[in-house]
């Protein structure tokens, strides 16, 4: 028996919560193709032959000024001193400096390079790039290149992580997906829905706070409301007529109906609180904690 946690280390964008969910088998992460998107550490269990594996998806590693942005980074930083193990995701396409800038903050904690998107490139270019990393080799247990959009890798993958592992009882119920809470996990997916639905800085000054589940065997309601930073967001949010708030909350239920096998009622509302991103009393409220 062995158990251990393991840190989703990466830039932003990087495709840690595609791999998080991809190795799960179930969508509990928020993934966006805009960088950037986790805010806070999320728990993820898989469960491989004896081994139990608490992954943990953390925010890109980056440098911004922004109190919000300083919390995310923590968060990141939190879990690379945490953890048994750090998978650290580097892109195929990726320049080696990213690597190069891990292991200045990695203090020689014990990591697995993991080379991803590796369907975006030919035979010899991964060839080209594995030998690029190889002068690192001393630094990093094993290299394993793989594919979340082709299925590649994911056996090898955990078969090493497991390898890893110290012998430790289980921590968590075998049964568990994760420890997050339905709230959380809610929230992110709306989260995710706002993404993908409103461009440019507004879902980086925007988020979502569950402020009542209503549960039952068939269907959950839930009642959130969208926290943005100025009143001209608000009105972009919500759309003409309402039309970008109706989109969001279907893509946002869908997800959520998707993730609880329920059918959902989901009541949206937006508020402004001017400069939440930059105070540290509001992101408390909201639920960063420093």
């Amino acid at each position: 028996m062995k158990a251990g946690f393991v840190a989703l280390i990466g830039r932003p964008n990087a495709g840690k919560s595609t791999l998080l969910n991809w190795l799960l088998g179930e969508k509990i992460a928020m993934v966006s193709h805009k960088a950037q998107a986790t805010r806070k550490r999320l728990n993820a269990i898989v469960m491989y032959k004896d081994a139990q594996i608490i992954f943990v998806d953390t925010p890109g590693l980056h440098e911004k000024e922004r109190l919000l942005n300083q919390f995310m980074l923590q968060e990141a930083l939190k879990a690379l001193s945490d953890c048994e193990l750090i998978l650290f995701l580097a892109p195929v396409t990726d320049d080696i400096t990213y690597y190069e800038k891990f292991l200045e903050l990695s203090q020689n904690r014990p990591h697995i390079l993991v080379l991803t998107k590796i369907d975006l490139v030919d035979n010899a270019k991964l060839l080209a790039k594995i030998k690029e990393y190889q002068k690192y080799q001393d630094k990093f247990l094993e290299l394993i290149p793989l594919s979340v959009k082709k299925n590649i890798g994911k056996e090898e993958l955990l078969e090493t992580i497991a390898k890893y592992l110290p012998k430790h009882p289980y921590y968590y119920d075998p049964e568990l997906l994760t420890t997050e809470n339905i709230r959380d996990i809610y929230k992110e997916l709306i989260r995710e829905a706002i993404f993908e639905n409103v461009s440019d800085e507004i879902p980086y000054e925007s988020d979502v706070i569950i402020e009542k589940i209503e549960e039952s065997p068939t269907l959950d309601k839930v009642y959130a409301m969208i926290i943005v930073e100025k009143p001209s967001q608000k009105g972009i949010i919500i759309g003409k007529n309402g039309q970008t708030l109706k989109r969001i909350g279907k893509e946002a239920r869908k997800l959520m109906e998707e993730f609880s096998h329920k059918k959902i009622f989901l009541h949206l509302f937006v508020v402004v609180k001017k400069g939440w991103t930059k105070s540290k009393k509001e992101l408390e409220n909201i639920g960063y904690l420093f």
